[in-house]
């Protein structure tokens, strides 16, 4: 499979399609839309939560390509963090990838990661559990990793915290809703 170190958004967003459209992942008869913030935060205010938005945080493989050095590095513990909701017949899902730092350069500048085809859809078959469960109150008895392809239970090297954006932001994915 491939081994993209480049962070591309177009493949994110044919994956969610193809699972809407072709898997009938959400099959409700809402339309959902995936927009990508490079800002957001795990954080959901008290007025966020009124207006119905939600969290999923998940570890995935992912690899990155320094800019300035072109070292290449893998890692089983790459965040991406998702916001949604349903309002209406319209959910909307955001979407955030963290990046790593490269430990050669250290000149603090995060990279963002490329991913697989089997990560990103196991990446949002996962959100999509959430979305049935939270939006749609269905009983999925499936709502842990099923451990196929579960990055959070293969890590091979420690986890480097200081070169990781979301753990300098201070963004764990451990348990969320």
């Amino acid at each position: 499979m491939s081994r993209s170190t480049d962070w591309t958004p177009g493949l994110w967003t044919e994956i969610f399609t193809e699972l809407l459209d072709e898997d009938n992942e959400l099959d409700y008869g809402d339309q959902w839309t995936l927009n990508f913030s490079y800002s957001q935060t795990d954080t959901v205010t008290t007025e966020e939560r009124k207006r119905g938005w939600k969290i999923c945080c998940h570890y995935a493989y992912g690899n990155f390509r320094c800019a300035s050095c072109s070292k290449t590095w893998p890692s089983a513990r790459v965040v991406v963090l998702f916001r949604y909701r349903l309002r209406g017949e319209r959910g909307t899902v955001i979407m955030r990838p963290f990046g790593q730092a490269c430990r050669s350069c250290q000149n603090n500048e995060f990279e963002l990661p490329g991913f697989s085809e089997d990560v990103v859809r196991e990446a949002l078959l996962k959100l999509f559990r959430k979305i049935r469960k939270n939006c749609y109150g269905d009983d999925d008895d499936d709502d842990g990793d099923d451990g196929s392809t579960s990055s959070a239970k293969v890590w091979t090297k420690p986890h480097e915290a200081s070169l990781c954006q979301a753990c300098i932001m201070g963004i764990c994915c451990q348990e969320d809703e």
